[in-house]
């Protein structure tokens, strides 16, 4: 892969920070629930923006 540009690279930190972001919320609203589907529902939400998380980090290394 070619290299990101300075650009890109603000871009990319950018969303790797909102899908952390994200996920911390995601996992807030999952302890708040009482709902079991709905607790399983942000719990689900938040493990998968931490996994695209770690996914946009590979572009960094």
């Amino acid at each position: 892969m070619s290299q990101l540009n300075q650009m890109e690279l603000q871009y990319l930190r950018h969303i790797i920070g909102s899908h952390d972001m994200i996920s911390q919320k995601f996992m807030a609203y999952a302890q708040q629930a009482t709902d079991p589907q709905v607790k399983s529902f942000f719990e689900k939400s938040a493990q998968d923006a931490q996994q695209t998380k770690q996914q946009l980090m590979s572009f960094l290394q």
